[in-house]
């Protein structure tokens, strides 16, 4: 059973118009390995959704978004919605959305669901004008985008579990500074970064001080960053950042909410980041009165798609906020559209967060397009978003969703079948 469902206009408009007349909206399932974090680990499969917009004259454009089943029943009401508008109307594609999904509590969500569309119509926009998505946006300040890399501590393997075997991956078991230094050793010398990120969260904060001291030592030129994921009181929090002061880029997400980060920021040696209490427009006046955050990680998928992104850099530099980009489980068409956003965005000056070298083998986009040199990719050339369907991929990972049998991520729940007791209470410290 194929459960892609496509939504079709009532009358096909002209193919001059430019009008959508088909989306096919397909969950797919990929493989990833244990990861771990402050709310548990990654399960062995993660969810995505890839999103193709046709139009009448035959263009195709595409997206992509995280999964599960609450998202997928938005974005079928959201691809009702806009099934009929112009790919070159996306304010009006936005405004439709949001009038569907009015019952949808969450800005967020609405703001996840237009992204995936969005992107999807801007490659349209760029196959039917020539011209790349990043010169839609308004042209490059930057040919290249640079990436962190995004190291976690881990499992070597997730156990066996229901009669299931265990699966191994090559990154191997990283629980101590020295697995975290052998795993950056290794991302560094396939992909090239010229930064470093941790997650950290997983282990009392002095075992992760002690983590960023290594990489220090390891790799003394290259900025560091650490990710705790609220898991610190503001008390710990403080701590940590006196006992790191001179080795951190930014301290992102330490203890959770804007007036806890406030207090936190007033003593920090670092700037504070965020992907967590910063992330919509109305959140930003608050945070710039209190001084909670220095540097906020957009996120297109958060953030309402591209041209917001855009307008997320513009209200930063106008406050002198710096702007870097959150990454989560994605593919090579959310990786395009974050190359293509970061690369027309003067504010964008942080290297980007990216999932990639832990998921890109499962790519649905053929190989080409997307290369890491020196930790940095090149922006694709175009038109559109400038990668293409691996189709053969596609239905392989779709069939694996239908496979599993899985309805949302559960990292906690995850955790809690090998570790019984885990709760995701925050702070943990």
């Amino acid at each position: 059973m194929n459960t892609s469902t496509t939504f079709q206009a009532i009358s096909t408009p002209t193919a001059a118009d430019l009008k959508i007349t088909d989306i096919t909206i397909t969950p797919i399932a990929f493989s990833d390995p244990p990861l771990l974090n402050a709310v548990g680990v990654h399960e062995p499969l993660v969810h995505r959704v890839v999103i193709e917009i046709r139009t009448a004259n035959g263009l195709l454009g595409l997206g992509e978004c995280a999964g599960g089943q609450s998202r997928l029943v938005n974005l079928a009401v959201g691809a009702r919605a806009i099934t009929g508008a112009s790919v070159f109307d996306t304010t009006l594609m936005e405004l439709l959305i949001n009038e569907a999904l009015a019952a949808e509590p969450s800005v967020f969500e609405r703001a996840a669901v237009f992204s995936a569309f969005e992107v999807a119509a801007l490659d349209i926009q760029g196959h039917a004008t020539g011209r790349s998505v990043s010169e839609l946006l308004g042209g490059t300040v930057r040919d290249e985008v640079p990436f962190s890399a995004y190291l976690f501590y881990k499992w070597a393997e997730h156990p066996a579990l229901d009669g299931k075997p265990a699966i191994s991956d090559e990154w191997g078991e990283a629980l101590d500074p020295e697995g975290i230094v052998l795993q950056a050793r290794k991302m560094i010398s396939e992909y090239g970064f010229k930064s470093i990120k941790l997650k950290g969260g997983v282990f009392p904060p002095d075992q992760e001080i002690e983590a960023i001291k290594a990489l220090r030592q390891a790799f003394p030129g290259l900025p560091l960053r650490l990710d705790p994921n609220t898991a610190w009181t503001v008390e710990t929090s403080r701590w940590v950042a006196q006992e790191t002061s001179g080795l951190l880029e930014y301290l992102e997400d330490p203890t959770p909410g804007l007036d806890g980060m406030a207090e936190v920021a007033a003593t920090a040696g670092m700037p504070l980041a965020t992907n967590m209490c910063v992330v919509a427009f109305d959140h930003i006046k608050r945070s710039v009165e209190l001084g909670a955050v220095q540097v906020i990680l957009g996120d297109h998928h958060y953030w309402g798609g591209l041209r917001h992104t855009r307008e997320l850099g513009a209200i930063c530099q106008t406050f002198g906020i710096g702007l870097s980009m959150h990454s989560n489980s994605h593919l090579g068409i959310s990786l395009a559209a974050m190359v293509h956003v970061a690369a027309s965005t003067p504010a964008l000056t942080y290297a980007c967060d990216t999932h990639y070298p832990w998921n890109g083998h499962n790519d649905v986009v053929k190989p080409g397009a997307l290369r890491f040199v020196d930790g940095s990719v090149k922006v694709p050339s175009g038109p559109g978003l400038g990668v293409q369907l691996d189709r053969e991929k596609l239905g392989e990972l779709h069939q694996q969703y239908l496979d599993a049998g899985m309805t949302a991520r559960d990292d906690t729940g995850y955790m809690q079948k090998f570790v019984p007791d885990y709760t995701a209470d925050l702070p943990r410290w």
